[in-house]
């Protein structure tokens, strides 16, 4: 009896062992190449399921430590549909994984098992939807532009500051080689002193004129519009997802800034990053006047001026007084033309270097650190893009300060650095 006890001691021994060895061995042994321990991964929560928040959902999917796992719309169809691409993805991977849906985004944010979340809905429900996720502690990432006033803007900053969250703006440009590159040469004086800068992105936005047409099932109109006064439905709104064509919110007032925000979250923000603005603005803006100002015109502090005019390409030309880059998607022009291959060292000022926009943000969530597009960046290239629109609305010369985010010589420019918010969701943002 004895010696049977002095063996099992023995047995025990060398089995508590084994399991101590198992379980300090590092975590990429014990799950194999790729493989991200749950502590360590990013459950993701999207609010939006349509066109574009489709294309960010194959962009997590790509990332070994993010995990999509739920999605809120108004819209039942493209709720379904991404959910059911989510389970497919899970499936092909083996990955034991639901994405739960919700029609209501407050219930996505009471999922104590969310740790970020992604906001792919129109500009006029950004401001909303962002500080509410803040308050619920999760990290952000936001599509640009980032909101539809300059006021929804620092609402944004506030709420992600005040309740520390990690939150990147979907200006995904500052992740591309030609707009690094060319920031770049232009920080470094490669085409001499800076004299101006050109951006042409489309049209600013116009009031809503569409017809009224029925409601489609599956579709809460009155959810959909959210913070806005009533508007009556079109289809080229809020497309279906057998439509080929992007959502004409856009276009309208009401809802968003036109080509001037939709666009000019892009370039503008390219033109922002280069002139190293990512906490200020210009101080002036004037629209043109047929005669002596021909084009939307930025003055600077330093004397810079930025001009705003359409060429029928989205484009950042930057001219110097030894040289000019002209940069859009996939194509860098440079004079002289051998500057685009320039080499740059360590002894060259160097920006933010992120290849994976999407990654950044993940990164900057384990980091707790801030991802190259956070939301005082993406604020600020918002604002650009929204006093441009108001002087083009009111047709006058505005003096901006970019401090106080106010016009100092216009009453009425100054009231339409906010709107008004419909209930419930107007107390949201204090």
């Amino acid at each position: 009896m004895k010696k049977n006890n002095t063996l099992d001691r023995r047995a025990f021994l060398r089995q508590t062992a084994t399991i101590s060895a198992f379980m300090i061995l590092p975590r990429y042994v014990l799950g194999g190449k790729g493989y991200t321990a749950p502590s360590d991964r990013i459950n993701i929560g999207f609010i939006g399921a349509g066109k574009q928040a489709l294309g960010l959902q194959r962009q997590f999917f790509k990332l070994p430590d993010a995990r999509v796992i739920a999605v809120s719309d108004v819209y039942r169809q493209k709720l379904d549909e991404f959910a059911k691409r989510a389970h497919a993805h899970y499936a092909e991977k083996s990955v034991q994984q639901r994405c739960e849906v919700y029609e209501d985004f407050e219930a996505l944010l009471d999922n104590k098992d969310i740790n970020a979340v992604v906001i792919a809905t129109p500009d006029h429900w950004h401001a909303v939807q962002a500080v509410m996720a803040a308050k619920a502690g999760k990290d952000i990432y936001c599509e640009k532009p980032l909101s539809l006033t300059v006021k929804e803007g620092r609402a944004m900053v506030d709420a992600a500051r005040k309740y520390d969250r990690v939150f990147q703006t979907g200006s995904m440009q500052r992740s591309w080689h030609e707009f690094r590159h060319a920031v770049e040469l232009v920080r470094n004086g490669y085409i001499g002193e800076l004299q101006t800068v050109k951006v042409s992105v489309g049209p600013p936005p116009k009031p809503y004129d569409l017809p009224e047409q029925p409601v489609p099932e599956g579709l809460d109109w009155k959810r959909w519009l959210g913070p806005n006064e009533f508007r009556h439905f079109n289809s080229a709104l809020t497309p279906s997802l057998t439509d080929t064509f992007w959502a004409k919110w856009r276009d309208y007032k009401e809802f968003g800034g036109g080509y001037m925000t939709d666009w000019g979250a892009h370039m503008f923000d390219i033109a922002q990053w280069a002139l190293d603005m990512d906490n200020s603005g210009p101080v002036e803006v004037v629209p043109p006047d047929g005669k002596d100002v021909p084009v939307l015109t930025y003055r600077y502090a330093n004397g810079l001026t930025m001009t705003h005019q359409d060429i029928n390409r989205k484009n950042v030309e930057f001219i110097g007084s030894e040289g000019t880059i002209d940069v859009q998607r996939g194509k860098l022009v440079t004079t002289p033309a051998s500057l685009k291959d320039k080499k740059l060292t360590d002894k060259d000022k160097r920006v933010y270097f992120s290849d994976n926009h999407y990654k950044d943000w993940t990164d900057a969530i384990h980091k707790r650190s801030r991802p190259i597009c956070d939301v005082e960046t993406g604020h600020r290239t918002a604002t650009v893009c929204t006093i441009g629109n108001i002087a083009y609305e009111l047709g006058r010369p505005l003096k901006w300060n970019p401090e106080k985010e106010e016009f100092t010589n216009d009453r009425e420019a100054n009231k339409l650095l906010g709107r008004k918010l419909q209930r419930p969701w107007a107390k949201q943002l204090g």
